[in-house]
């Protein structure tokens, strides 16, 4: 069962959230508000935008360049790994033996080579989800947690501008898939950084869907899930027993006046924008829309299996409908649940993994997602970014085992789709060994800039940090034009 997630937290009356929280049995109403001034919006949002939402997959752990998109047979077998590459649509693409699928549809997408960065951990989800360096923090056990000056994410920053712009919604702007990130490994001890608000406050975090493993070394990315288990709700998004939306309608009416009532005693502005916050998230509650869009059931079966009944692909699918819906930042993670073999992250054991598990669901997975966005016309209104928060080393042999790839931030591809990008581009290129950058590198902070300026928004406009200051929403990246030739 998914469910959302939600902080403890109490509001300045002394109310906790939790007790507002339970009108209607809704888990939805509170979120904490903030002191920041408002958004330089004029300026900030332009006309004509490439996309209206982005889909950014995100495969935790660190794909190897050498296993996926950058393949170099004729380097020595201390590099070349134990894969074969295979001609793609792309000329001139040699992508790895076990993606046939992406192979043949290479034409409706571009690959980034050459994205770089000196973050070698995997504390580069922070730059790599809102393309700046993490800031000096403290993280608590494992340098992992998120922390509250962190900046925000991408998809926060779009949720920020967009209520600005636009007010509340019935759906959310920026939402995360299957778990915020950590969940499934980390039992929810941590909260690993680059998925949330940061200084914006966390009203602008994801809505996030939950999913717990069945047992121990169970995962959910390797095998069909059950039914059940792909049920995906928002906790709180059902009504509790014996409440109509008519009764939840006066029990609005009642909080409604109660909000009035707080204003005319403390004339904090902080009141009117809970109520904003409130009156959004009761919308959610009785919004047909977005209850429908989660239903994965609607869908054809053959469609289902197309994407894969794992957790990614059955994610993806979600995240398709939760842009149909009007989502406009959706990310879904290939999370780690039980350490390397597990996952991307392949120190060792990767040959099996990669080749049993990983690189047939990645492919079966985004192909379906590329080829059903093409048929509903989708993909050319959604921009879709495949990408790790870093690579692997070009020696294959690492850490005392002959079957691995540790860290590398200084070289990895990233795949781009939709909303004018120009389908079979090979953007940059690297060394012979596919350790850096020969030319065309890009950073995190022009991948940031390029998903930005897709939905309109001037990359270089500032929003106000915590303190009042201006600040820029990408630390100095650029567009990446050659993705559009």
């Amino acid at each position: 069962m998914l469910q959302i997630l939600g902080r403890p937290q109490r509001l300045c009356n002394g109310i906790s959230r939790r007790q507002m929280l339970q009108v209607g049995g809704a888990g939805l109403l509170g979120v904490g508000a903030t002191s920041i001034a408002a958004a330089e919006i004029a300026g900030a949002v332009r006309s004509a935008p490439r996309a209206k939402s982005v889909m950014f997959l995100y495969l935790f752990g660190g794909p190897s360049q050498l296993e996926t998109f950058d393949m170099k047979p004729e380097a020595p077998s201390t590099v070349h790994g134990p894969f074969s590459a295979i001609a793609a649509r792309t000329p001139g693409m040699r992508i790895c033996e076990h993606l046939p699928r992406l192979a043949a549809c290479s034409d409706r997408y571009a690959v980034i080579r050459t994205l770089n960065h000196t973050q070698n951990d995997h504390n580069a989800a922070h730059i790599i989800q809102t393309g700046w360096p993490m800031p000096p923090a403290e993280r608590g056990p494992a340098n992992v947690n998120a922390a509250a000056n962190d900046w925000p994410s991408m998809g926060s920053v779009v949720s920020y501008l967009d209520r600005r712009r636009a007010g509340g919604s019935t759906v959310p702007s920026y939402v995360y898939l299957p778990n915020r990130h950590g969940e499934i490994q980390l039992g929810g001890r941590y909260n690993r950084l680059g998925q949330y608000a940061g200084w914006l406050g966390p009203e602008y975090d994801a809505l996030a869907t939950r999913i717990r493993k069945r047992a121990h070394l169970d995962n959910p990315y390797f095998r069909d899930c059950t039914e059940k288990e792909l049920q995906f709700q928002f906790r709180g998004l059902s009504l509790s027993d014996g409440v109509t939306l008519d009764r939840l309608d006066r029990r609005r009416s009642l909080l409604e006046q109660f909000e009035v009532q707080q204003q005319g005693l403390d004339g904090a502005s902080g009141t009117a924008s809970y109520g904003r916050h409130r009156r959004s998230a009761l919308g959610m509650v009785s919004s047909e829309r977005l209850r429908t869009a989660l239903d994965i059931r609607r869908e054809p079966v053959a469609l289902r299996d197309r994407y894969g009944r794992h957790l990614f692909g059955q994610s993806l699918m979600v995240g398709r409908r939760m842009v149909e819906a009007g989502s406009r930042f959706v990310t879904v993670v290939w999370d780690m649940p039980d350490g390397a073999p597990s996952g991307w992250d392949s120190h060792e054991g990767m040959t099996a993994s990669l080749r049993d598990h990983l690189l047939p669901g990645l492919d079966q997975s985004v192909s379906a997602l590329l080829e059903d966005m093409h048929d509903r016309g989708m993909l050319d209104e959604t921009l879709v970014v495949c990408v790790g928060e870093m690579g692997r080393t070009p020696k294959f042999e690492n850490r005392g085992s002959a079957d691995g790839r540790d860290h590398w931030g200084y070289c990895f591809p990233a795949l781009l789709a939709g909303a004018g990008v120009t389908g079979g581009v090979l953007y940059g290129r690297s060394d012979r060994i596919a350790g850096h950058p020969l030319d065309h590198p890009v950073s995190p902070a022009d991948l940031s800039a390029t998903i930005f300026d897709s939905l309109g928004i001037d990359p270089h406009t500032t929003i106000q940090d915590k303190e009042g200051r201006p600040v820029p929403l990408v630390d100095g990246g650029q567009v990446v034009q050659g993705l559009y030739a």
